[in-house]
């Protein structure tokens, strides 16, 4: 059998070199790359932004990352933009993304939304191998695209899968399957009147019940001051770590209350200051 040849591959290895976090390893093919690392705070930790040069995903299309973050480095991770899904009649788009987390290794990845356009298919595995002792926080945004009359596509299939090993045993399990062609063609009643699917999952051994229920105060306060309505749920995974899903009606709404956590996550965890991306 003949192996289907990738529409873009990346991989990046992050190290503590000298008080700073760098890339001692990168490699690209296709259409994905990385722009040149920022550091956007006064700590060691590295931002860098992944870039799809094609400007989105077509039918078939499969694409694999592979992020390797070494003993106490620490890595931002990005996008440049949103990443779109177009119509996928060959077949379901597909992306891979593969993590390594060393001893005390960080992980924030936080990509700008995913957009599914009318008739699109996308499958999305996350694997992650880390330590009991290393921290890690992933983010999407699930977005409809929008047709000229205003009315919102209606994407035929979103599959995201994350599997997270802590030293070597599986310890979460996330699925997620949103199918808005099979439902009631009336509204979009799959996600009961709502359009936008936010998720974010932080894998952390200093993450306990009285730290969920702060962030879950912190959350719920910064979802009521927003202008559209966006409902949160946040609970404790089977180990040390939270998950949490919005549902709303814009992808700024669930941005600020994601990111609201973020925040508190870097600041109780790691006493950081907040994440200010700088796109442009």
């Amino acid at each position: 059998m003949i192996k289907q040849r990738l529409t873009g591959e990346l991989d990046l290895r992050i190290e503590r070199r000298a008080g700073k976090d760098i890339a001692t390893s990168q490699y690209h093919q296709g259409a994905l790359r990385v722009l040149r690392p920022h550091y956007l705070d006064n700590t060691a930790q590295v931002c860098y932004t992944v870039v799809n040069p094609g400007g989105g995903y077509l039918g078939a299309d499969r694409y694999r990352i592979g992020i390797d973050v070494g003993e106490q480095a620490s890595l931002l991770l990005t996008t440049q933009s949103a990443t779109k899904i177009y119509r996928t009649p060959q077949g379901e788009a597909q992306s891979q993304l593969n993590i390594e987390l060393g001893a005390y290794a960080v992980l924030e990845y936080l990509p700008d939304q995913l957009i599914a356009y009318r008739d699109a298919s996308y499958r999305q595995k996350t694997v992650v191998r880390m330590q009991d002792s290393s921290s890690l926080v992933l983010c999407e945004i699930i977005t409809p695209g929008w047709s000229p009359d205003g009315q919102p596509f209606k994407y035929h299939r979103i599959r995201m899968r994350t599997e997270v090993y802590v030293d070597g045993n599986l310890m979460v399990l996330d699925n997620l399957l949103v199918e808005p062609q099979d439902q009631d063609v009336e509204s979009l009643l799959y996600l009961q009147g709502f359009t936008h699917v936010g998720m974010l999952l932080a894998v952390d051994s200093r993450i306990e019940t009285t730290m969920v229920e702060g962030l879950r105060e912190d959350a719920y306060a910064v979802a009521a001051q927003q202008d559209e309505p966006v409902h949160v749920g946040i609970s404790m995974t089977a180990t040390s770590g939270l998950s949490v899903r919005t549902l709303g009606t814009s992808t700024e709404s669930a941005s600020t209350v994601l990111l609201c956590i973020v925040n508190s996550l870097r600041q109780r965890l790691r006493a950081q200051e907040p994440v200010e991306l700088r796109k442009y």
